[in-house]
């Protein structure tokens, strides 16, 4: 048997001594006692915690969408210059007026019209061309 194992005071002071080497998050975690932090460390770590939560839902939103679901800035910008969101999304689909007319049952120079500005699309033809597109109306007609 050691001799600190004969002295209780000195097992005592031992322990104290393991203790006291251990780092404050790790007590303060053991013991169930109040953490204080500086105002900085605190928003750095509410900091942290935002952009934890903000890559979780990137990554929820990622497992669900698929990379053709968006479009590309300068198709976006085209959009915002005022071209045809029909024409826009047929390119990125990577579609012909025919194949668009074939998959969606609405007729190509009816399309060619649409693009062109020609005629608005009635409604039943934008949800066909949406449908076809693989998007909501609401991406097809313009506000």
């Amino acid at each position: 048997m050691s001799p600190s194992a004969k002295n209780p005071s000195a097992m005592k002071k031992r322990a104290a001594a393991t203790r006291r080497k251990a780092p404050r998050h790790a007590r303060a975690a053991t013991t169930g006692g109040v953490v204080t932090l500086k105002r900085k460390d605190y928003e750095a770590l509410v900091a942290r915690l935002e952009q934890a939560e903000d890559l979780a839902d990137a990554r929820r939103v990622l497992a669900v969408t698929k990379p053709e679901d968006y479009l590309a800035l300068a198709e976006a910008d085209r959009l915002a210059a005022g071209e045809s969101p029909v024409r826009v999304w047929r390119e990125h689909r990577n579609l012909t007026m025919q194949a668009l007319a074939a998959k969606s049952g609405v007729p190509q120079p009816y399309i060619s019209e649409i693009e062109t500005g020609k005629k608005p699309g009635s409604l039943k033809a934008m949800a066909a061309l949406a449908k076809a597109l693989g998007l909501a109306i609401d991406d097809l007609v313009r506000v």
